[in-house]
């Protein structure tokens, strides 16, 4: 294991511990159409929490919100400690929260080892001087980073090659990828945005052992997915969205058994 991970593992988590994230109040709306309406909910650290409910229930739009795409009307978001509401993308990740997409968005014109060394560009401290005249402080760098980079592709369980074109990989591959460039950015929080989408059986299975052993390296992670078998088999802890607001905040089995969730969602999902 790199230098990377090992460091990542040392932060300590327990559920019901320390709140990693807090969004409270939060709303969104385009045109007039409220697409979130007074979200509140919180994360604990090294926390699994799924985010489920109907299409246009909200919770893109939460995900937009939180990781800064989107400039929320209402409400506010504290991430570890600190105030992040309608700010950069850039500035959130920079202090430790990472994302993925619904559609895999990875540099296409690039390597998959250049595609994951691209999430440690905040880590490296290389300045100008080094890359342009490639000191051997600018070659070590380099290296650690192909090193940490590799690392987080085992981690991940990618077996292709690291120097294809990320366009020449299937798409579970492709997702690997992705998971393993938000993980090299060193994440205090993940937010997985549909990770289950076009895999098969096989894969959705190693997605799951995949997402706890994420956790299990102190990471807290947010997840929407529309999958309520990998839903109920992974999360700790599920909040409920229906048309932009909360309806329901507990355990799998608490929220299976809830007959608003039923009528507004899982019903929906039995039929």
């Amino acid at each position: 294991m790199s230098e990377t991970q090992q460091a990542v593992r040392k932060r300590t988590t327990h559920q019901g511990g320390e709140v990693v994230l807090e969004v409270s109040d939060l709303a969104v709306s385009f045109g007039g159409i409220k697409a979130v309406d007074g979200l509140s909910f919180s994360v604990h650290r090294g926390e699994i929490v799924s985010v489920i409910g109907p299409n246009g229930a909200g919770k893109t739009s939460a995900f937009n919100c939180i990781s800064g795409f989107y400039r929320p009307n209402r409400g506010t978001i504290v991430f570890d400690g600190q105030q992040i509401t309608r700010r950069k993308p850039s500035y959130i990740t920079a202090r430790g929260m990472a994302r993925t997409f619904q559609n895999v968005r990875l540099f296409s014109e690039m390597t998959v080892l250049e595609n994951v060394k691209t999430g440690m560009h905040s880590h490296l401290g290389q300045n100008v001087f080094d890359a342009m005249l490639h000191t051997p402080r600018y070659r070590r760098s380099e290296a650690q980073c192909a090193e940490d980079a590799r690392g987080w592709l085992d981690f991940v369980g990618f077996r292709a090659d690291d120097e294809l074109l990320v366009t020449q990989l299937p798409y579970g591959e492709q997702r690997r990828v992705e998971i393993a460039r938000a993980l090299a950015t060193q994440p205090k929080l993940l937010l997985l945005d549909e990770p289950g989408a076009g895999l098969n059986h096989s894969e959705k299975n190693e997605l799951m052992g995949l997402i706890r052993r994420i956790r299990d390296l102190g990471v807290s992670i947010v997840l929407i997915e529309h999958d309520m078998g990998l839903v109920m088999e992974v999360s700790e802890r599920i909040v409920v969205l229906n048309y932009g607001k909360e309806i329901a905040d507990g355990t799998p089995e608490a929220v299976k058994q809830d007959p608003v969730v039923i009528a507004a969602y899982l019903g929906e999902e039995e039929e």
